[in-house]
């Protein structure tokens, strides 16, 4: 496995500070955020100089029931060409359920959510991982997640899922030391037993993050300083192997760079205190096993309908599936309004700006009762469209501009300004207007 060193992971608002700071060997950036014929001048610039980018996924889904999409696999796989990439790493998650498999329409969480720790969800994974490594040019690691819920009757610990999967199909893993103490105040695991259990000799690299804490649930912030005991975690990794990689997360209130480098100097320290208590043996690949011969389709349908009922009653409101913690499933519900509220506005960074204070408090009203179906960019405009017919605007200017808006967006073309056009998309708007 290649030595990367200490990173960060490169994100828009950092990009000139990523470049200028010293002591950085690689840096990790979000797939679906780069187009691969027009990288981002800074990621070019760190390549030139030698600075390896890591491309990180984070919508295949590959705990879903279904299989992997072909089209979001061949996107993955020709970001890391463009990049020049030794490897690409996602998620041990779903992010969306329903559709063929359980006859109902297709949700998507937004968010990466926990796959049950059982002989059919591994079998699923298993099966999903194959595909997507016959699909990629380099080698894939794969992430542990942090999770608010625990499903019910699950059969593994966490340490024992992902040595079996690491062990059944050669899968590298990306160890996220925030997660591992995120599941530690929120479902009770104990991070040590955790490594005690985990295949080190499969490590691609590790995550470290900040955090908080509010109301005895941790939240995963990645806006957020990293807590003492994440550092404790990383030093006790450290002390069992020495890790080839780790990098700095963060992807919003980002503080001044000269923090964000106190921040990598902490992180090089828990890693020299665990190296100083570390005896290395022997690097070795986890050798993948030959995939069974037994067809999976029980175990995705299986999968499925679980999924399903979990997703909808975090984001459709219905009932909660027997076995989870009512509480537990309103925060994480909470949640996912939230973080959905925030990268809409990103998306769509007009909708705040015209709503104003009323733009929160409208969009997650909306979301009570509209699942998100196709994505964030869709998801803003059925927003508008939904304040618009509704009739709740009662100000005037704030009506016009988002209707002005959501005409601009809403159609398959720009909007022209031959009169003919025009006159078109005027009648529109009174027919709107009723």
């Amino acid at each position: 496995m290649e030595r990367l060193g200490t990173g960060i992971g490169w994100r828009p608002e950092i990009a000139d500070a990523v470049e200028r700071m010293p002591g950085i060997d690689w840096v990790e950036a979000v797939a679906e955020n780069l187009c691969p014929g027009h990288l981002p001048e800074s990621l070019r610039r760190l390549r030139e100089r030698g600075v390896t980018v890591v491309p990180h996924g984070v919508s295949l889904g590959l705990g879903g029931a279904d299989r992997p999409d072909a089209g979001r696999l061949l996107a993955l796989a020709e970001r890391a060409e463009a990049l020049g990439s030794p490897l690409v790493t996602e998620h041990i998650a779903f992010v969306r359920a329903g559709g063929p498999l359980t006859a109902s329409p297709r949700l998507e969480a937004g968010h990466l959510l926990p796959v049950p720790r059982t002989r059919d969800a591994l079998d699923v994974l298993c099966e999903n991982i194959r595909i997507a490594q016959d699909a990629l040019p380099v080698p894939l690691a794969v992430e542990n997640i942090a999770a608010l819920i625990s499903w019910p009757g699950e059969e593994m610990t966490e340490g024992q899922f992902l040595y079996d999967l690491a062990d059944r199909t050669g899968v590298r893993l990306l160890i996220d030391v925030a997660n591992l103490h995120t599941n530690h105040v929120n479902r009770g695991e104990d991070p040590a037993e955790a490594l005690a259990e985990l295949p080190l000799e499969a490590l691609a690299y590790v995550h470290v993050a900040g955090g908080f804490e509010r109301d005895g649930v941790w939240h995963d912030s990645h806006a957020h300083p990293v807590p003492r005991p994440v550092l404790d975690i990383l030093t006790d990794l450290a002390s069992r192997i020495s890790p080839p990689g780790v990098l700095l997360e963060r992807d919003e209130n980002f503080p001044e760079p000269r923090e964000l480098e106190r921040e990598l100097g902490s992180i090089r320290e828990a890693v020299e205190k665990g190296g100083g208590a570390r005896a290395d043996g022997a690097w070795r690949a986890a050798a993948p096993v030959e995939p069974s011969s037994v067809s999976t389709d029980p175990a995705r349908q299986r999968l499925a309908l679980d999924q399903t009922a979990l997703l909808s009653a975090l984001v459709a409101g219905t009932p909660v599936p027997e076995g989870f913690d009512r509480v537990r499933l309103g925060v994480q519900a909470r949640a996912l309004a939230g973080k959905r509220a925030d990268v809409v506005a990103k998306v769509a960074p007009e909708l705040p700006v015209i709503l104003g204070a009323g733009y929160r408090p409208a969009f997650l009203a909306y979301a009570q009762g509209a699942p998100m179906t196709d994505g964030y960019r869709r998801d803003a405009l059925s927003f508008a469209e939904r304040l618009l017919l509704g009739g709740e605007l009662a100000d005037a200017r704030v009506r016009r501009e988002l209707r002005e808006w959501w005409l601009e967006r809403s159609g398959p073309t720009p909007r022209s300004r031959r009169p003919a056009v025009r006159l078109a998309r005027a009648t529109r708007r009174v027919l709107l207007r009723h």
